[in-house]
């Protein structure tokens, strides 16, 4: 019985925890909203991703404020930070160190942006990610995937980091497409949209508060987020939240569903639904869906995951894990959309 009693004492604990870590995580969420505003959604999905310990892709049109936001939401976790931009010339190396001539005429070697804090680096911001060679991709996979690096004969560990990414899908030219192993280690790739409420667009139109994107980051409060305590945290979070054998049911059926929709009995015009999918909804996504499904429970008050968790968060977590077949590759956001549509519709929920 005494036993019993310790064990419940600590499960107590680490909920009263856990409770105050929501709290702050729903701050975090308000102070961002306030420099993004009409971006509800992507602001709690960006959440979501913190707290389950995943790195994010941005995507959109030019000036939504793909940028401000990510800097919004590094500057809440505080803790360093390191900007990279993507451009054509770019080189691993560049990430790793820099040379140049010092003042006494002699070569000088300094640690480049991923090293240069070591292991306290927390947010990596890759701007414009696709401008980037597919050299460097390599380096960000292992960087993301191990949270380490080797440089100068040492291993470099970094159990804070966080990678933001945003990706300009407008301009073609000189862009380098991400491979899927490098896309596979975004726990989300979200779009963001030109809000389209009336309201809204007046603000971010007429607004001069609107028009200093420096001025507005710097009005979220430093380090709201202990970044050091995330990693634990985000583990506490798994641990905590609950899934159900019927929940469990649900996410198999799921997952047997958009790897072969036809047997699910899903249809989309045009699209022969036995050659429509060629791989991807592998164990990793899966496992990525349920860490963000329960971070969604978690900010909404529940000890559960219920469906709604994972819909909630299938989209943005499982879409760029669908590999279609080449021929429907043109036509692959509208497809994508349509399958989880009638996914969610044809697959019972508990």
């Amino acid at each position: 019985m005494a036993r019993e009693e310790g064990v419940l004492a600590v499960r107590n604990l680490q909920t009263a925890e856990l409770s105050g870590w929501r709290e702050r995580a729903l701050e975090l969420e308000k102070e961002v909203g306030k420099v993004i505003v009409g971006q509800q959604r992507v602001i709690r999905l960006l959440t979501i991703a913190i707290f389950a310990r995943g790195h994010v892709l941005l995507e959109g049109d030019v000036g939504v404020g793909k940028t401000t936001l990510l800097r919004a939401a590094a500057r809440g976790l505080g803790g360093a930070y390191e900007r990279v931009e993507g451009t054509i010339d770019l080189m691993p190396a560049d990430m790793i160190y820099h040379t140049y001539i010092g003042e006494d005429g002699r070569p000088r070697v300094e640690p480049g942006p991923v090293i240069r804090y070591g292991g306290d680096l927390t947010v990596f911001f890759f701007n414009e990610i696709n401008r980037a060679r597919p050299q460097v991709h390599s380096l960000l996979l292992r960087l993301m995937a191990e949270r380490s690096i080797s440089a100068f004969n040492r291993e470099y560990h970094f159990p804070y980091l966080l990678v933001f990414a945003d990706r300009n899908r407008i301009e073609r030219e000189e862009t380098f497409e991400l491979p899927a192993a490098a896309r596979d280690r975004f726990l989300m790739e979200i779009n963001i949209a030109t809000p389209a409420e009336p309201e809204v667009r007046r603000v971010l139109a007429f607004d001069p508060r609107f028009h200093d994107s420096d001025r507005l980051i710097e009005a979220v409060p430093s380090g709201m987020v202990d970044h050091r305590e995330l990693p634990g945290v985000a583990a506490a979070i798994q641990r905590t939240i609950e899934t159900s054998p019927d929940l469990e049911r649900y996410t198999l059926d799921l997952w047997q569903a958009v790897r072969a929709p036809d047997s699910a009995g899903i249809e989309i015009d045009d699209v022969d639904m036995q050659r429509l999918v060629i791989g991807g909804a592998s164990p990793r996504g899966m496992s990525y869906l349920l860490r963000a499904a329960r971070v969604s429970a978690w900010l909404d008050g529940r000890n559960m995951v219920v469906p709604e968790d994972l819909r909630a968060v299938f989209f943005e977590t499982m879409a760029h894990r669908i590999f279609l077949s080449p021929i429907y590759e043109l036509r692959r956001d509208a497809i994508v959309q349509e399958l989880i549509k009638q996914l969610f519709a044809r697959v019972p929920a508990p």
